[in-house]
């Protein structure tokens, strides 16, 4: 397997997840392009590409090795839902913060609590930038009015860990919340003790599923006959009661709308490619990870519910505080279930991406190094990896987007979700399956 060898050489081989480590760590030496368009990190300096590059997680993370020093032997563990203490579906008993949140507002729940009961002083969150509401921002939080300025996904690119600066010069103790590869890079720092991560007390994440180009905003709007993004005043992705609304406020005063479900429409036609080879689905290194709760039982009742996993000692023991406190319901589930329940999403994370980088490898690509492998997939199964790549392949074509910003957003929002369920059907009977003896 082929391997990137520097920073370089992930970006140009297309790696790059955008954690925003290198930046953050480069003393403004290394910086993003145009964020609106490929928002790639340049990087100039030949010592800081080598020098910094042990802390990138889109050259990899070597799950095994890192599972074992980060939560050692004891919990559970499985390689679909990674290490767990235990697994739960549930949600805040706060109304407001469920109501704000995605899923049932366990994340944003658990960080106002650490914050009110002053295990932190901060929280490092990723909302939407004031002086840009375009595009998303990170920033420390030190209210619960911050935390919640930064509820609800958001699907286009974040680059969290470009603050690492200011995360070491807080005063005080901190949460981090961030994507798997956001998260990975934070445990490489902890491993070496680096100072910029010296404040992280806790590591939350949500569950992570892809990830949009901020061309999907472009043609979302010009769907509905707006061209110029500049004009955004508010910009949400799953605004109001669960499972919520892409929406974006203009600064006519008009609002564009549409399901979240129906949204996902532009997945295969703006999805930032290194998506599709990350294997963390359930976001394995935090110390409480959550993500929704896919199980007709939850979907149907609405108001949002969450599959939460408590993977640490300490993340443990926050949400049995939070729940003697009341500020929890949390039911208790086995890995089995947690894993029929985001079947779909494991399937595409785990066993998808081993296809996809065997395809990678066959055109002599370079691919992240995990640590393990997944094998014994069957010819119908490659069959269909082959087909779903090379709808992304044709899908992401600018004669493909040009085509379907032609058809009313309402139309392809019903036939996307339509297929979700189809999808989801087919793979909701994934087995387990085992880490590869000679890689493990």
């Amino acid at each position: 397997m082929r391997k990137a060898e520097n920073i370089k050489e992930v970006v140009n081989s297309g790696l790059c997840n955008r954690c925003g480590t290198c930046v953050g760590l480069s003393n403004g030496k290394i910086t993003f392009s145009d964020r609106t368009k490929k928002y790639l990190p340049r990087v100039e300096d030949d010592q800081l590409n080598h020098e910094l590059f042990k802390y990138c997680s889109g050259k990899g993370f070597n799950f095994p090795e890192e599972k074992e020093r980060v939560f050692g032997a004891e919990g559970g563990f499985n390689v679909f839902t990674g290490a767990y203490k235990n697994i739960y579906i549930g949600n805040t008993l706060d109304k407001n913060i469920r109501l704000q949140s995605a899923s049932g507002g366990i994340l944003s729940a658990i960080l106002i609590w650490l914050l009110e009961k002053g295990r932190i002083d901060g929280a490092v969150v990723c909302g939407m930038s004031e002086e840009e509401p375009w595009l998303t921002k990170p920033y420390i939080a030190t209210s619960k009015e911050g935390i919640m300025a930064a509820a609800q996904s958001k699907y286009i690119l974040t680059t969290v860990n470009e603050i690492l600066p200011e995360i070491e010069k807080f005063d005080g103790k901190l949460a981090y919340v961030g994507l798997p590869g956001q998260v990975q890079s934070i445990r490489l720092l902890q491993k070496d003790q680096h100072p910029a991560v010296k404040n992280i007390e806790y590591i939350l994440g949500p569950f992570y599923g892809n990830t949009l180009h901020f061309s999907s905003v472009k043609s979302f709007l010009r769907s509905y006959g707006e061209k110029d993004y500049t004009k955004i005043r508010k910009l949400y992705f799953r605004y109001g009661e669960w499972p919520g609304n892409m929406r974006v406020e203009l600064e006519s005063g008009r609002a564009i709308e549409l399901p979240k479900f129906h949204a996902n429409y532009l997945i295969p036609f703006h999805i930032v490619k290194n998506s599709l080879l990350c294997t963390d689905l359930s976001n394995e290194y935090t110390d409480i990870s959550g993500g929704d709760a896919w199980a007709p039982v939850y979907e149907e009742r609405g108001k949002g519910f969450s599959m939460v996993l408590a993977r640490s000692e300490k993340g443990q023991t926050i949400l049995e505080e939070m729940m003697a406190e009341g500020h929890l319901a949390l039911d208790g589930i086995d890995e089995n279930e947690a894993i029929s329940m985001h079947s779909h999403g494991y399937d595409l994370k785990k066993r998808g991406t081993f296809i996809r980088m065997k395809f990678r490898s066959w055109l002599g690509m370079r691919n992240p190094d995990y640590g393990y492998n997944m094998k014994g997939f069957s010819v119908k199964r490659y069959f269909m990896e082959f087909i779903i790549d090379g709808l992304f392949i044709i899908l992401g074509t600018g004669f493909s987007r040009f085509i379907i910003e032609r058809i009313p957003p309402k139309t392809l929002g019903k036939t996307f979700e339509r297929t979700r369920k189809v999808w989801k059907k087919s793979t909701r009977k994934i087995k387990k399956s085992q880490l590869d003896a000679d890689n493990g």
